[in-house]
C-alpha cells in the first residue's frame, strides 16, 4: 500500500547550519563513479534583426561561440563542483570532436583514466543557436548505436579495474540513448555493485528505462516515468499513476524513485515495512532561465547525499534547490557550491 507523508513540511529548516558546513565537509571524501554518454554543447549566439532574403528564416549575426561539457560530463562537473572527486567512464571516437572533449575534460580538471577510444564511435555534439537570447535551434550530431561486443567488454573490464582499486561509494548511469549503455552493461554493473555493496542511482531514458533491475534511486521525470511505465494520463496524483509506481518498483526491485516534477518539485517513492511511502518536496520560486542539465544536478546531490548517509528527506531537498538553481543560468551549467551553501543558510 502507498502512504503519503506530509507534503507541506518544509525539511529543509531540519538542517542546522552546522549540520550544512559538515554535509559539504564529508563530500570533499567521496568517489563518484559516472557511466554513460558523453558529449559537448556547442552554443552559436548573436543578435536577430532581420529575416533572410533566401528563405523565411532569421539571420543571426555572430556575437559569440562556445563549447562546453555536456551529458554524463556534465554530471562529473556537478560532482566536482560540490567538492567530490568524479570518476568518469564512457566510449568515445578518434574524430576531432574527441579531441575537443578531451582538451574540455582537461581544461576542467577531470580525469580521462576512464574514458575510452574506439575507432566505431564519435562523439555526440549538439549545436545550439542562440538569437536574441532565444534558441533558435537545435542540431545533434551523433551515433545512437549501441556499443560493439568489443567496446562493452572494455568498458566492463574498466569498470572492474576502477572498482577493485579504488574506494568508490556511488555508481551513477548517466543515460541519454546514445549506445554507451546497454543491457549487458546495466547487469554486469549493477551484479558488480550489489557485491561490493555499492549504491547504484539511474537516470534512465527510453531505450533501457526497463532493464534497470536492483536500482537505488531510479531517477525520471515525469515524461520519462509516464512513457516508461505505458501510462496516458500523467496526473502523478491519480490512483492508477501511484499503483503504477508500486508495482513497477516491486517488479524492478527498485529501492526508491526520485520523480522531478519541474514546477512541482520532487518526489521521493520509498520502500518501507508497510508498503511503499512517498515525500513530496515544493519546489521553490525561481526566474528560470534554462532547465538544460538540471538532471544532471539532481542525480548529483542525490549521489553525495546517499554516499554519506543523509537521510533521504534531506538529500532530496537538497537536490530540489540545486536543480532550481542552475535552472536560473543559461545553458548547461554545473551547481555553484557556494551559491547552495548560502541558500541553505538562508532558508533556515
Amino acid at each position: 500500500m502507498l502512504q503519503m507523508s506530509n507534503s507541506n513540511k518544509n525539511i529543509e529548516k531540519n538542517i542546522s547550519q552546522e549540520q550544512i558546513s559538515a554535509i559539504f565537509k564529508e563530500f570533499e571524501q567521496k568517489n563518484i563513479l559516472i557511466i554513460g554518454d558523453v558529449m559537448l554543447d556547442d552554443y552559436i549566439i548573436g543578435d536577430v534583426s532581420r529575416i533572410s532574403p533566401e528563405a523565411p528564416v532569421p539571420i543571426v549575426n555572430l556575437r559569440n561561440r562556445y563549447v562546453c561539457l555536456g551529458g554524463a560530463s556534465n554530471v562529473a562537473l556537478n560532482i566536482k563542483s560540490l567538492g567530490a572527486t568524479p570518476i568518469l567512464l564512457s566510449v568515445i571516437g578518434k574524430d576531432a570532436k574527441s579531441a575537443i572533449f578531451e582538451q574540455q575534460m582537461n581544461a576542467k580538471g577531470l580525469t580521462l583514466d576512464g574514458i575510452l577510444k574506439s575507432e566505431e564511435r564519435i562523439c555526440t555534439t549538439k549545436y545550439r543557436i542562440i538569437g536574441n537570447k532565444m534558441q533558435l535551434l537545435r542540431i545533434d550530431d551523433e551515433m545512437d548505436d549501441n556499443l560493439s561486443p568489443k567496446d562493452v567488454d572494455n568498458l566492463l573490464s574498466k569498470f572492474t579495474q576502477i572498482i577493485d582499486t579504488q574506494q568508490i561509494d556511488a555508481v551513477i548511469f548517466e543515460d541519454y540513448d546514445k549506445g554507451v549503455i546497454t543491457k549487458q552493461i546495466i547487469h554486469s554493473i549493477v551484479t558488480l555493485c550489489k557485491d561490493k555493496k555499492i549504491p547504484v542511482l539511474t537516470d534512465p531514458k527510453k531505450n533501457n528505462f526497463t532493464h534497470y533491475q536492483d536500482i537505488t534511486i531510479f531517477k525520471p521525470n515525469l515524461k520519462e516515468l509516464t512513457q516508461g511505465l505505458g501510462l496516458s494520463d500523467m496526473d502523478y496524483k491519480s490512483e492508477p499513476f501511484l499503483t503504477a509506481i508500486e508495482r513497477f518498483m516491486e517488479e524492478k526491485g527498485h529501492q526508491m524513485i526520485l520523480l522531478t516534477l519541474s514546477a512541482d518539485g520532487m518526489i521521493v517513492y520509498q520502500k518501507k515495512n508497510t508498503g511503499i511511502e512517498q515525500i513530496h518536496i515544493a519546489a521553490h520560486l525561481r526566474n528560470i532561465a534554462d532547465v538544460s542539465g538540471a538532471g544532471d544536478t539532481v542525480i548529483s546531490v542525490a549521489a553525495l547525499g546517499l554516499s554519506i548517509g543523509l537521510p533521504i528527506e534531506k538529500t532530496v531537498a537538497m537536490a530540489n534547490l540545486a536543480g532550481g538553481l542552475v535552472c536560473e543560468e543559461i545553458g548547461v551549467v554545473a551547481v555553484d557550491k557556494q551559491k547552495l551553501f548560502q541558500e541553505m543558510w538562508k532558508i533556515q
